[in-house]
């Protein structure tokens, strides 16, 4: 009989686990501001830990869809993350910075399991007639996550210093694994080794991804997005510098964001009729730039409120995009569309924060302006994949 898995415990983990990736981010910019005493070597961290996830996002998938007990595999990539963000702190200013870049590369390899890997796994702990509302609350989840972790990471920088921030983020990485080791297995899933080979399911799960237009078209659009949002993140500790009195109370802006998003998520999912999740996808991306654009203005209420905007567009986008894949993948591949697409957003963050930093060091308006301009691009990019309708199978449900 299969053992119940309440969805509390799931929202549990998954919130502690992405407060603490969330908090990761602006503590390793923070500390790489502190430790190395240069915007551009700090920006350079954050890209590092991001820039991996290409790679590892898509094997991780393909051993989670393979995997008897799921769980315990995510369980064992939140613990090496934990691990690697723990090695980048110990080896700042102790190490020469290519290696710590490299330890931090490394990690990124497990980044993908803090999101797409703990996503795949909601239609085995909620039936399928509950999973559109679940989708939303998982959704709520990276809201609440991005409010707490980046405002718990400048708060405790100025209260404690910039390597306790790190510490803390990986203390809540940590305290996720017990939830994550007990996920339920899919209804099912063979104990045998399932046939086939890994490098296969790797080939057939980007076969899914690029031959599915609507899958495509979200996920090429999502991940130009990311890039436009990682160019804000590493802008942030220089915007909190010049318009708020100290680069740590930057961070606080992410949380402007994040609230917004969280707001936005929660009016969505208790709405009778909302938009298609396909139209969410580019006008998300169109409201996220016209809010880059109107924060390169520099006037601190403008930038509250140009943040406040951003997360209008990000909260509905991340649900619709949720929806997308939900819809289009095939249950044997679900997780590695998952943390493929996930990956792929992680290395779009990782590009947009490595152009950001010299950028930013030059001009910090333009640095904005060109985060604007990304997040146009997403909404052009978004039509020039042609549509196919709902799916191969005219599908509205999961696969």
């Amino acid at each position: 009989m299969r053992r119940r898995y309440p969805l509390r415990c799931y929202v549990a983990g998954t919130v502690t686990a992405r407060v603490g990736d969330e908090m990761s981010g602006p503590a390793l910019v923070l500390v790489g501001l502190a430790l190395a005493g240069s915007s551009v070597e700090a920006s350079t961290l954050l890209a590092g830990i991001t820039v991996s996830a290409a790679v590892g996002g898509p094997v991780l998938g393909a051993l989670l869809d393979r995997a008897a007990r799921p769980g315990r595999l995510l369980a064992g990539a939140l613990a090496l993350y934990a691990t690697g963000l723990a090695a980048v702190l110990a080896g700042l200013g102790r190490l020469p910075f290519a290696v710590v870049l490299l330890v931090a590369v490394v990690t990124g390899l497990f980044g993908p399991a803090l999101s797409g890997g703990w996503t795949a796994r909601l239609p085995d702990v909620v039936p399928g007639d509950r999973l559109p509302r679940a989708n939303a609350l998982d959704a709520m989840t990276f809201g609440a996550a991005g409010l707490a972790g980046p405002t718990l990471a400048g708060v405790t920088a100025e209260a404690a210093g910039a390597p306790t921030a790190v510490v803390v983020s990986v203390a809540l990485v940590l305290l996720a694994l017990p939830t994550a080791w007990l996920l339920p297995a899919p209804p099912g899933r063979a104990r045998g080794p399932r046939p086939g080979s890994v490098l296969g399911d790797l080939v057939a799960g980007t076969r899914v991804l690029i031959g599915r237009p609507a899958l495509a078209r979200a996920t090429l659009a999502s991940v130009v997005c990311c890039a436009a949002q990682g160019m804000l993140t590493a802008c942030v500790p220089l915007l909190g510098e010049r318009d708020l009195g100290g680069s740590g109370r930057g961070a606080v802006l992410l949380s402007c964001a994040a609230a917004s998003a969280l707001v936005a998520t929660a009016v969505l999912a208790r709405a009778p009729r909302s938009p298609a999740p396909d139209t969410l996808v580019w006008a998300g991306a169109l409201v996220q730039a016209a809010a880059l654009a109107l924060a390169a203005w520099g006037q601190p209420v403008v930038l509250v409120a140009a943040m406040l905007m951003a997360g209008l567009g990000e909260g509905p986008q991340l649900v619709a995009l949720f929806a997308v894949r939900h819809r289009e993948a095939p249950e044997h591949l679900r997780a590695q569309v998952f943390t493929t697409g996930a990956s792929l957003k992680i290395t779009g963050f990782a590009a947009g924060a490595a152009v950001a930093g010299p950028t930013a060091a030059w001009s910090l308006p333009g640095a904005l302006v060109l985060a604007a301009g990304t997040a146009a691009l997403a909404a052009v990019v978004f039509f020039a994949v042609p549509s196919a309708g709902t799916g191969p199978s005219g599908r509205t449900g999961p696969a």
